[in-house]
């Protein structure tokens, strides 16, 4: 397999002598403000502030202390890429996942959204911070007693945004990924890939700078895969950065975007346009 280590290792970020860190109302503004304007049919470029920065990060859980999840990984991912992680099952994918939404934290190193640590955050912080990242899943976590409007509705209505704001951003969010004429329906009157594209509507309703996507088209056929997939680019041309778990070998090789790859908690190739590399 060919390496292809074309992102050098991450400087850690500096911040100004004395500086404190900003009261959490801000985190949404600091998280923001690292974003560039892109038109339509920019094509991101790894410039400016970095989204996401793994500084040295390693992660050892209690159960396996001679196995680390994760071990010495140093990487940036910049406003406005698109970036496939992949690996085979064990391989890191998960705890990486699990580190950028502040479930577990690193056992060494340093972990960045923006500006913000996540190692040294306190708990308080989390949910100011979660409220920039979209999370989309292979098994969707669907409401069951909830429309698509409804289970869209939700996660403005949980961060106490106006029902004015919910009318307006549900229905518009819920056009872009093309489920219009269904707002009204429940997640078991929807196919598989309709009920991923609720799922992502949901977690892009609150405009966050930030999705990460835990393998979307786990649980969907090629077509209905592809569909996911070329939804998530329109997502990202405006902007937005995306991560994107994956074993699906066939898209990663089809979109030609950067690629991560792990390996034993070690991340053994970051690729610019690359392929999925194992076979599967």
């Amino acid at each position: 397999m060919t390496n292809d280590m074309s992102h050098a290792a991450p400087v850690r970020p500096q911040r100004r002598a004395g500086a404190h860190a900003a009261p959490p109302r801000q985190v949404t503004s600091q998280l923001s403000a690292s974003l560039p304007t892109l038109e339509i049919e920019d094509t991101p470029q790894q410039s400016g502030t970095p989204v996401i920065t793994f500084d040295h990060v390693t992660k050892v859980y209690p159960a396996q202390p001679n196995k680390p999840a994760l071990n010495d990984v140093s990487l940036q991912i910049f406003a406005g890429e698109f970036v496939f992680l992949v690996g085979h099952s064990g391989s890191g994918k998960t705890t990486f996942i699990r580190m950028l939404i502040r479930e577990v934290k690193p056992t060494q190193g340093h972990i960045y959204i923006a500006d913000e640590d996540l190692a040294n955050m306190r708990n308080w912080r989390v949910p100011y911070l979660r409220r920039n990242i979209g999370c989309v899943f292979q098994d969707f976590k669907l409401l069951p007693g909830k429309t698509a409007f409804e289970n869209v509705a939700f996660a403005l209505e949980v961060i106490g945004k106006s029902r004015h704001v919910i009318n307006t951003q549900v229905p518009e969010v819920l056009r872009l990924v093309g489920l219009e004429e269904k707002m009204d329906q429940l997640p078991d009157q929807l196919s598989g890939g309709e009920q991923q594209r609720v799922s992502i509507a949901r977690s892009i309703v609150n405009r966050p700078p930030l999705l990460i996507c835990d393998e979307p088209t786990g649980n969907l056929d090629p077509q209905t895969s592809l569909g996911i997939m070329r939804l998530l680019e329109r997502i990202n041309r405006p902007g937005t950065t995306i991560l994107v778990a994956t074993h699906d070998r066939e898209m990663v090789d089809q979109m030609r975007r950067r690629v991560l790859a792990l390996e034993n908690g070690v991340l053994v190739r970051d690729q610019k346009k690359g392929v999925y590399g194992y076979d599967v």
